[in-house]
């Protein structure tokens, strides 16, 4: 990045012409999340979870945008902006903090969405999310898929499987990401990392020149296409762990779209191919914490905090999805607790037990609002003790 810091806010004073340096430097100083910049209007920051604008800093103009856009690419290959209208990437600050970027044209002029990234690899106690997770990076072959909204943490949750993997086998870790969002040093294991755009023209390309690489895990930033889940599928069948994100809202609707992109005379094909090579699949949401109880946090403080699903596929699990059986999978979801999975219904009821989120912003979520009405009354009169608790 060629940007030279020139940001004196930290004195009090706004700078005339804002560089990215000064502003990404003020997103960690802010402790924001995301940085939004487009013309004429200021620096808008989200801060534990609320968008306001920078109302210190002046609007930016037209030139303004053009200038960051500059730093921001350097001399990139800006093709895909012309031709599609955005581009993706990444980019490191002064000090060290890495942000995602994403580059827009919107009536005719550019604006910046950013997003700072973890500083380092968080447990996944830290996280929030259930720790029987560990357990599939222990996985020999197969296919594991995160699934879960725009900003939910999907990146950062297989940033720390591919951490912990990197961290105790001797392996070597491919993963093809459209940006490199989080940078994995060798440990035990062998990493490279490929960037779509710079490295390789697509996740498909890239994914069939990986098995020809020697891999034992390969991490795909995002399979939505019939070419690279195809060839996703290959892979897993073929002795790799293949670890991916799925957009769709909860475990079962992750294994129907990737069932549905294929024309309907292949769909009973992979439906079994999908039951021999799939071992987990997990959804996460990120909810603002809302409880009214007194583990709220204040105004000031306001928190995030994951509500997750998790399905490991078992041969009962494996037999439902060979048989386009989904309805009946959230019963071996309930009824597989001790293996460690869970329906979101029963981790939303545990936050709104715990007072973290209220039942409003529960309902919001749900796919099955009288489920969760029946888990959240069993955890308050206490009949469920055992079953809630999965830290």
């Amino acid at each position: 990045m060629s940007a030279q810091s020139s940001d004196n806010l930290a004195g009090g004073l706004v700078e005339a012409k804002p560089t990215l340096a000064g502003l990404l430097g003020e997103c960690v100083r802010l402790d924001a999340s995301d940085l939004h910049l487009a013309p004429g209007v200021p620096p808008y920051f989200r801060t534990h979870g609320t968008l306001e604008p920078r109302t210190a800093r002046p609007a930016l103009s037209t030139d303004d945008i053009a200038r960051i856009v500059d730093e921001l690419l350097g001399h990139r290959d800006r093709t895909a902006l012309i031709e599609h209208g955005s581009l993706d990437g990444a980019v490191s600050s002064e000090d060290g903090a890495r942000f995602r970027f994403n580059i827009y044209r919107r009536q005719d002029e550019l604006a910046v969405a950013l997003r700072k990234l973890e500083d380092r690899f968080r447990t996944l106690g830290e996280l929030g999310l259930p720790e029987s997770l560990y357990a599939l990076t222990e996985l020999v072959d197969g296919l594991v898929v995160v699934v879960g909204p725009t900003g939910s943490g999907k990146s950062t949750t297989l940033a720390t499987i591919i951490d912990r993997i990197n961290s105790t086998r001797k392996s070597h870790i491919i993963t093809i990401e459209d940006p490199i969002e989080y940078v994995h040093r060798p440990k035990q294991a062998l990493v490279n990392q490929r960037q779509i755009g710079t490295d390789a023209s697509s996740f498909n390309e890239a994914l069939v020149a990986a098995l020809r690489q020697d891999p034992d895990v390969i991490l795909v930033g995002e399979i939505r296409d019939l070419n690279t889940i195809r060839t996703a599928i290959t892979a897993a069948e073929t002795g790799h762990l293949v670890f991916t994100t799925v957009h769709a809202g909860d475990c079962v609707g992750a294994i129907e779209r990737m069932v549905s992109v294929f024309p309907s005379d292949e769909q009973e094909g992979v439906r079994r191919q999908l039951a021999l090579v799939m071992r987990a699949v997990v959804t996460q949401h990120l909810l603002i914490c809302d409880g009214e109880g007194p583990r709220r946090p204040n105004d000031r403080d306001r928190r995030r905090v994951p509500a997750s699903e998790v399905l490991f596929v078992n041969p009962a699990v494996a037999n439902l999805i060979a048989l386009a059986k989904s309805s009946q999978i959230y019963s071996s979801m309930e009824s597989g607790a001790a293996a460690g999975m869970q329906t979101l219904e029963l981790d939303l009821a545990r936050l709104v037990n715990a007072n973290l989120i209220s039942e409003r912003a529960a309902l919001a979520v749900t796919r099955n609002p009288g489920v969760l009405r029946d888990r959240i009354a069993l955890l308050k009169r206490g009949s469920a003790a055992g079953v809630g608790g999965r830290r």
